[in-house]
């Protein structure tokens, strides 16, 4: 089954970002499915609004740190929507804010499970898909870094920025890997952006503290990221690849 409409997997895309991209994707010719691990009534929700856009949409829940749910999960876009064009590598967590020495080990395993175990598998299922080494037809993936890789993020965040900064290395690696694949892969660093993401973290007043701090002065909006990344997985950024977008206000 190959669909007339392009077909994109979002991880974490029932809320925040993820949700942005899914709505954005849809308004611009994508079929959709949205990936969550728990909050799938949310993710069904999105999937939802992408169908009253007149597109096919699938919600499918996955730990994405899970080796086998993430095959299940690719084997459901496969057999459900037909042919893998995008993926989204955007689901990601943080924690309390702490400094280094009052972290534990399960913190640290915890979000480089998610986040950088998580994109290297999604990333290994999208490419047995798509690209031309393995019969594929090419495509698309963009991975959510952040800002806070080349921050650091001292006395709050460093297991998260590092963990993010893994995910900028790795975006160039693979995307000079598979450049000649078919497959563009790039990176967007989203700054301050006023998502629930910091309320889950026991900040949710960080974005009113943080937005002076940032050139523009305001923080910025999942829609405004989305915007990138749709572009990014578009035909209309078809020679950018190994790039790492800052989409920060100017931070």
């Amino acid at each position: 089954m190959d669909p007339m409409n392009p077909v994109v997997l979002i991880t974490g895309g029932g809320r925040g970002i993820g949700a942005a991209v899914a709505r954005l994707a849809a308004a611009q010719g994508w079929d959709v499915a949205v990936n969550a691990v728990h909050g799938l009534r949310s993710a069904q929700a999105v999937a939802d609004e992408v169908r009253a856009m007149g597109r096919r949409a699938l919600a499918v829940q996955a730990d994405v740190s899970d080796e086998a749910a993430v095959r299940a999960m690719f084997a459901r876009v496969d057999t459900e929507l037909g042919r893998l064009h995008g993926l989204v590598n955007n689901a990601g967590v943080v924690d309390v804010a702490q400094r280094v020495d009052e972290m534990s080990l399960a913190r640290w395993q915890r979000m480089f499970a998610i986040h950088v175990q998580g994109t290297f598998l999604c990333t290994r299922e999208a490419l047995l898909r798509m690209s031309f080494r393995h019969a594929g037809a090419g495509g698309a993936i963009v991975n959510l870094s952040s800002a806070a890789a080349r921050l650091g993020s001292p006395g709050q965040y460093v297991d998260y920025a590092a963990a993010k900064a893994a995910i900028d290395t790795f975006t160039l690696g693979v995307a000079r890997e598979v450049a000649n694949e078919g497959v563009r892969v790039n990176a967007v660093r989203p700054g301050i952006i006023d998502t629930d993401i910091h309320a889950s973290g026991g900040q949710p007043d960080r974005v009113q503290r943080m937005a002076p701090q940032v050139p523009m002065q305001r923080a910025g909006t999942a829609d405004e990221v989305a915007q990138a990344v749709v572009w990014l997985l578009s035909e209309r950024a078809s020679y950018v690849t190994g790039s790492l977008m800052d989409v920060t206000g100017g931070r």
